[in-house]
């Protein structure tokens, strides 16, 4: 799953700023980096620090670029405004690859929706089961999104305030039951996503994930994005994995490292 691409670094305005919920914007850039869903790019503040964001839409001549606002980085982002110029580096890591898939069922938790958004609308063809997943419906992003004819969306709320009532990974085992699947697409929490590898091992079924670590650099230089006990990079030979190379990795599901390299159980 390496990726052979050149990236680019660009300093654009901001087009369009789209508020999906209480702590998530998209913010639209009218340019083209060449992302395939599942990348990342890095995206910079001058004078403060760069952070990497999945892309969530790329389409012609514009790209979208989906934040949680989650710490003093992405507060400082969500003061941007219309017009003003970031910086736009990338794009960096592996990539969903649906081959010649015809069923495929995405899963997303929260904010986790971003690339598989992305991926979904690069997939009108394929018949395309996209679950989406949220505490409540006020934390529910891209409701009135992904709308193609073949698509069909799944949204679940922990606390049945809209749509299922219940947890992602029980529709999934539902659609499962309905239907038969050819490959699952994963990318939120960590624990949901350990869930979903075991379903998919338990059915037989191929599924790729976006496993999230500290990225720094990037680039594979600085190793904070490295796993155990493969010592594989995140920004490298991820983030997008097999479920079987997941299973390989011993601290999926367990615990992930912070910016100091301390383990942080989940």
């Amino acid at each position: 799953m390496f990726n052979q691409q050149v990236e680019k670094f660009i300093t654009l305005p901001i087009k369009k700023i789209v508020q999906e919920n209480s702590k998530v914007k998209t913010f639209y850039f009218d340019d083209n980096l060449g992302a395939k869903p599942g990348q990342f790019i890095l995206f910079w503040l001058p004078a403060i620090d760069q952070k990497p964001f999945a892309v969530s839409y790329q389409e012609n001549n514009r790209i979208g670029i989906t934040i949680c606002r989650v710490g003093p980085f992405t507060e400082k982002v969500f003061k941007l405004k219309a017009g003003e110029q970031v910086g736009l580096q990338g794009p960096y890591g592996t990539f969903f690859k649906t081959g010649k898939k015809k069923n495929i069922v995405l899963v997303a938790g929260g904010y986790g929706a971003a690339p598989l958004a992305f991926l979904a609308n690069e997939n009108t063809d394929r018949d395309i089961d996209f679950i989406i997943g949220a505490k409540s419906k006020e934390k529910l992003i891209f409701l009135k999104k992904n709308k193609n004819g073949k698509h069909h969306l799944h949204y679940c709320t922990e606390d049945g305030s809209f749509g299922f009532h219940g947890y992602v990974t029980e529709k999934l085992k539902e659609i499962i039951r309905d239907k038969k699947i050819d490959l699952v697409c994963s990318c939120g929490p960590e624990l949901m996503q350990f869930e979903i590898v075991k379903i998919c091992q338990q059915e037989r079924i191929p599924c790729q994930i976006s496993l999230e670590r500290y990225i720094k650099c990037g680039i594979g230089l600085c190793g904070h994005c490295v796993v155990d006990p493969l010592g594989i990079r995140m920004c490298k030979e991820g983030p997008v994995i097999s479920g079987k190379l997941a299973r390989r990795i011993l601290e999926f599901g367990k615990y992930h490292r912070d910016a100091m390299g301390r383990k942080i159980n989940f």
